[in-house]
């Protein structure tokens, strides 16, 4: 890759990823720091930037965690801070864009990822560019460019070279949402697909959003004894079972975030009663939250490759089975080509809207 002269961009980051913020700034020969972001004792977060930042293009490397109410408000005053120090362009680097999967409105609830793209638009970033958004029309809800870049040509390599006879293998999707993924990977890989139906806990589309609420028990003289609003018939999801044959075969479920492994266990384990010799997940982001790690290290699931979008370390040292795909190349190249005012269709070529 070029190196970009260090003259006039500058690349800081919070602390949510500092690891990945280093990869990108080393694969650009540029210095990474010149910004602290720390906690006073009453939890209020504080900025200093030590480095000028005037007439600058500045990049905020600052990722989705756990800890994701610290992760945003830190890119907040991050922004804040480098558009009163007169930066020429603030460019927000969030590779897992927290509360992305809050985009559908729910019985007396809001989409909080738009108010999340109002709150940082107002806070100066200019630009942002993401990774494998929950869903892609999120990109409607900010009125600054977005990039939403794509990870699945890294783990469609990781499929190619790492897993023996993955010619022998189905695509699988955990859920009927995720059917649009699973086929784009089948058809890239030329492999067959399977679809799992059902849900062992209720699913995120099954959420209740008032349409089975009954009509309040009113005596209004407006609805006649005859007619009436009709009953809308409550969906009951049947237990687990596998569309497809993977007896013999391997299984490789695709997803864009584990967080919950609870259905990803479950799943493996409807796979593993119909013959499957190897299960392998493959996501974009690994959150993995609560006991995840133990979670997958007792379960019927072989393994589970995931992307550095988000830190996740300590999960690893906890289970053997995850592996990590190091991305901080796509971020860089995705800088480098903005800075320079490249076009970008060269990071999404062969890339469907699908994947």
């Amino acid at each position: 890759m070029d190196t970009t002269s260090a003259s006039d961009i500058v690349i800081i980051h919070g602390n949510s990823h500092p690891d990945l913020a280093n990869l990108v700034a080393e694969r650009m020969g540029v210095k990474s720091g010149g910004c602290s972001v720390f906690h006073k004792t009453n939890r209020e977060t504080m900025v200093e930037i030590g480095d000028s930042v005037r007439g600058k293009d500045i990049y905020i490397i600052q990722t989705g965690t756990k800890d994701a109410n610290n992760n945003i408000m830190e890119l907040l005053i991050m922004a804040y801070a480098c558009k009163t120090s007169s930066a020429r362009s603030i460019v927000g680097v969030i590779p897992y864009l927290p509360y992305s999967k809050q985009c559908k409105m729910r019985k007396r609830g809001c989409i909080v990822s738009k108010l999340l793209a109002k709150m940082m638009c107002t806070s100066g970033l200019t630009h942002i560019i993401t990774m494998d958004l929950h869903q892609k029309e999120i990109q409607g809800f900010f009125d600054i460019p977005v990039d939403n870049l794509r990870a699945s040509p890294f783990l469609l390599q990781y499929i190619q070279e790492s897993i023996p006879d993955y010619r022998n293998s189905v695509i699988v999707a955990r859920n009927p949402n995720s059917a649009k993924k699973a086929t784009s990977y089948a058809e890239r890989l030329r492999l067959g697909i399977g679809v799992i139906h059902g849900e062992h806990k209720e699913a995120e589309s099954d959420q209740v959003d008032g349409r089975y609420s009954p009509p309040p028990n009113s005596r209004a003289r407006t609805i006649s004894v005859s007619v009436g609003v009709p009953e809308h018939p409550q969906k009951v999801k049947p237990p687990l079972n596998l569309v497809g044959d993977v007896n013999g075969r391997i299984a490789i479920m695709v997803d864009d975030l584990i967080d919950d492994v609870q259905s990803f266990v479950a799943a493996a384990d409807v796979l593993k009663e119909n013959g499957a010799c190897k299960i392998y997940v493959l996501a974009t982001h690994g959150l993995l939250s609560s006991d995840a790690p133990r979670l997958i290290e007792e379960s019927a699931i072989d393994e589970v490759v995931v992307t550095n979008t988000i830190p996740h370390e300590v999960q690893k040292l906890q289970c053997h089975k995850i592996k990590t795909i190091d991305i901080s190349i796509l971020i860089a190249e995705a800088i480098r080509r903005i800075h320079n005012k490249e076009s970008m269709s060269y990071l999404f070529r062969n890339v469907t809207l699908e994947d």
